[in-house]
């Protein structure tokens, strides 16, 4: 059974086995979480993510798939992008949330990855409520079958810590 963990910082800094990037579809780069993966990882990711666009992924990773490349100069060994779904109100999308992370931890037993640090995808610039991110992100990791020890959300701030916080709570017997 994966354990989970909670912690604010900064991703890019984690040494587990798989860091898990909130990418766009592109998989070339771009704010937030991305950005800062792909800066502090060095021009190997951009490389690796440039062949899967040139080989298997010419058209770009859908939303709620996950592909794993190089971690380049990052702690870890390994990124995990997944492309989360930009919240739509009005249209329940959170299949592709839980896909993410499902997909993730699918791509972390492929590669052998047993500690993997992962943001609250969607939860940023694509809009999704905290609450419910944060829901169906701990959800999704503490049911879905994997052979991964370690969840570690890396969350960018304190009020993002304290919902998931609050979720994890909720969701733990007492």
């Amino acid at each position: 059974m994966v354990t989970v963990s909670l912690l604010q910082g900064d991703i890019t800094s984690q040494a587990v086995d798989a860091i898990v990037n909130a990418a766009n579809s592109s998989l070339l780069g771009g704010g937030g979480v991305d950005g800062a993966i792909h800066r502090a990882g060095g021009p190997e990711i951009l490389a690796a993510c440039r062949r899967l666009r040139a080989g298997a992924l010419p058209d770009g990773l859908p939303t709620g798939g996950a592909v794993a490349t190089t971690a380049g100069r990052l702690a870890a060994r390994h990124v995990i992008h997944v492309v989360g779904p930009v919240h739509a109100p009005g249209q329940d999308r959170s299949h592709l949330l839980r896909s993410c992370y499902t997909q993730a931890l699918a791509v972390a037993d492929e590669i052998g990855a047993r500690t993997v640090a992962l943001p609250a995808v969607s939860a940023g610039a694509y809009g999704w409520p905290a609450r419910d991110a944060a829901d169906i992100a701990l959800t999704t990791v503490l049911t879905a079958p994997t052979s991964v020890k370690e969840a570690r959300f890396v969350l960018f701030d304190e009020a993002m810590l304290r919902v998931f916080t609050e979720a994890l709570g909720a969701l733990q017997p007492r």
